[in-house]
């Protein structure tokens, strides 16, 4: 129990040391070690647990990790993987916070932040496209298309103009949206 619980601060450790950009910039990393290389949860269920934990109050990936944590070691695991994840990234944040006070005008700074905003929001993008292709053709990666989800596409069309043309409250969207998933999909 106790190197299963090591292992799992020390998955999640991991990706919080290298969760540059955060939220679902981070994504295609959980993915790769929870789905791809662990295969603690199936491709569905993390999309299952990447939705809930964007309803759920807190960070994307500290929500993501306990999901997942609580999945495979229930509570121990929960912390063993919230903490993983957590710590990492406040250590580093305090460092970093050192180091630009220190060099808060140098251009070369400025210029690698840069970079780090163009990679994150390439890994944005993938983490997106990824919940889409699932979302409408139930697969993760590009390939053949089998059958295309119009019910999701519906709602996710309705979502989008309901955002954007009509701005409404996104609280009130994901309610909306969660019966008629609930009706569409069936409980």
């Amino acid at each position: 129990m106790f190197k299963q619980l090591g292992f799992l601060f020390f998955v999640f450790w991991q990706i919080g040391l290298f969760s540059i950009g955060g939220g679902y910039a981070i994504i295609p990393l959980i993915q790769e070690q929870v789905v791809d290389t662990y295969h603690w949860v199936s491709q569905k269920v993390f999309t299952d647990i990447i939705t809930i934990s964007q309803m759920t109050p807190g960070p994307l990936a500290v929500n993501t990790s306990t999901f997942v944590g609580i999945r495979i070691a229930g509570i121990g695991g929960a912390v063993a993987a919230t903490v993983g994840c957590v710590i990492s990234g406040v250590v580093i944040s305090l460092a970093l916070y050192r180091f630009f006070c220190r060099h808060r005008e140098s251009t070369y700074v400025f210029e690698v932040l840069n970079g780090l905003k163009a990679a994150s929001l390439g890994l944005i993008v993938s983490a997106a496209a990824t919940i889409l292709m699932l979302t409408f053709f139930g697969i993760s990666e590009i390939g053949p298309i089998r059958h295309v989800d119009l019910a999701a596409a519906a709602v996710f069309l309705g979502a989008l103009a309901a955002l954007r043309k009509f701005k409404i409250n996104p609280i009130i969207l994901m309610v909306i949206t969660g019966v008629l998933g609930a009706v569409l999909y069936g409980l």
